[in-house]
């Protein structure tokens, strides 16, 4: 078996900045197993599986696409940085002649289209409530009544080890923390321990939630966010009066090779 595979680090327009995420471009039906197999050895938090929808379809040509996410340790349902990272795949390095591509994913339909300075995806909004799990708090935020400026954020360190064992509930499937950013945006970490992630260095769909909330705290249709993380990564993000989101971001193409097994 032969797959052509990229690593490309998304939410920059800087190599070895952002988020990397492994693209490989799938010709046909891979193994169920093949998938995990593939993800576990590229050991990224999302490697993306590009695959045809159709036996005439090509990589250059076609805008529709199926597309699905794993960590090392599991499918995930939505991912943001790895959808941009195959889309930049595909408009940079297979050359695809179409300005807007649909991948057809566990979450729906959801778009990329080419901007003048970048990648903008579509995707949908998830609403958030409140809910207060203590031991992840006091875990990670020994004060929690401190206002957690961009400063204490950058600097925290989490040991993402042990939260597996203290929420069990299933309820959680990853923590952000946020604080209001410079000029109206938006910083954030994220942990996904519970997916073999303990740190993601920039996450597209952690957005889908913060953009509402964010959007009812400051007022703000359009927001700018910056994940600080050792990486770092910047989005653009819009609300839409039909309830999705636009978010945009760059992406730069690091490796380009073939995978053998």
């Amino acid at each position: 078996m032969k797959l052509p595979i990229f690593i490309a680090d998304a939410f920059t327009v800087t190599a070895f900045h952002g988020n990397p995420a492994a693209v490989c471009l799938l010709e046909s039906t891979l193994d169920e197993d093949a998938h995990q197999h593939i993800a576990r050895e590229m050991n990224l938090s999302e490697t993306a599986f590009v695959r045809k929808l159709q036996p005439t379809d090509n990589f250059t040509q076609s805008s529709r696409f199926g597309l699905r996410w794993f960590t090392p340790e599991a499918e995930f349902p939505l991912c943001g940085h790895a959808t941009l990272a195959s889309a930049a795949v595909l408009f940079h390095k297979r050359k695809n002649v179409n300005s807007t591509l649909t991948f057809v994913t566990m979450s729906g339909e959801l778009k990329a289209r080419r901007a003048e300075d970048g990648i903008v995806l579509d995707f949908p909004l998830y609403p958030t409530f409140p809910q207060i799990i203590e031991d992840l708090i006091k875990m990670l935020i020994p004060n929690p009544s401190c206002l957690c400026p961009r400063s204490f954020l950058e600097s925290l360190k989490v040991n993402t080890e042990p939260l597996p064992g203290i929420e069990k509930t299933g309820k959680v499937k990853g923590l952000i923390l946020t604080v209001k950013g410079e000029s109206g945006g938006q910083t954030t970490p994220y942990f996904a321990p519970w997916f073999g992630v303990p740190e993601d260095p920039v996450t597209g769909s952690t957005h889908t939630l913060l953009g509402p909330y964010w959007s009812e705290e400051l007022g703000k249709k359009e927001m700018r966010a910056f994940q600080c993380s050792c990486r770092g990564g910047e989005l653009d993000i819009s609300l839409r009066p039909d309830g999705r989101v636009d978010m945009k971001g760059g992406a730069a193409v690091v490796l380009e090779g073939m995978l053998t097994a």
